[in-house]
């Protein structure tokens, strides 16, 4: 055997329904959220995590936490999983920044907004830093944001930024596994746990279907 990360997508938030940017606002789960939260957590129970990380926002956090509860483990806190910081984009909806910034939004780029380098380095880091953290057979969750998770998969799996886009984004409260090996991380499963549905989050618009 060995270690494996579980990146889990929080559920859903009024954000994502109303399809604005939330970045680093803490926006809380909604009902369905909180509902998406704990099927989750009955299906990943099955896995048996040894350790449950989450970004700071309470988005991811409450969704850690709903998991915590099944298997009976704390959860960790760490800003490095926080979902890509979108600057004047924020609270936003896609419509509102296409028409306000139309080459930013082919670009996905937003103005003060953090690059999606310096998210992808940061979360790949941090993934690295607390899987050293479990044992050699161990299971990691790692409970963040769509962008976030989606950007630090491709930067651990040593993808060339020019191929990131290949990857589809995440659902709500759907999860990716990631297995280390002799040659380093590779992708077991993308975008598990629900049937295919169109996906609203941060993440580039062609990610979202």
């Amino acid at each position: 055997m060995s270690k494996r990360i579980v990146c889990l997508r929080h559920g859903q938030t009024l954000w994502n329904v109303e399809h604005r940017f939330q970045g680093h606002s803490d926006i809380p789960l909604d009902e369905t959220g909180v509902a998406q939260a704990a099927r989750a957590a009955s299906l990943l129970a099955s896995l048996r995590p040894t350790l449950i990380v989450s970004s700071d926002l309470q988005r991811a956090n409450d969704t850690a936490l709903a998991l915590g509860r099944v298997v009976g483990l704390d959860v960790a806190v760490d800003k490095a999983f926080r979902e890509r910081g979108g600057g004047q984009w924020e609270g936003l909806t896609r419509d509102e920044i296409a028409a306000r910034w139309p080459e930013e939004y082919v670009a996905w780029e937003a103005p003060d907004g953090e690059p999606v380098g310096d998210v992808a380095a940061r979360v790949a880091a941090a993934m690295r830093r607390w899987a050293a953290e479990v044992d050699d057979d161990g299971l990691l969750v790692v409970v963040s944001h769509g962008a976030a998770l989606r950007l630090g998969i491709c930067e651990l799996l040593g993808l060339p930024e020019e191929l990131w886009p290949a990857l589809g984004g995440l659902g709500n409260c759907s999860w990716s596994v990631l297995q280390e090996g002799r040659k380093g991380w590779r992708l077991l499963e993308h975008n598990a746990g629900t049937l295919p549905e169109p996906i609203s989050s941060d993440d580039r618009p062609e990610t979202q279907v």
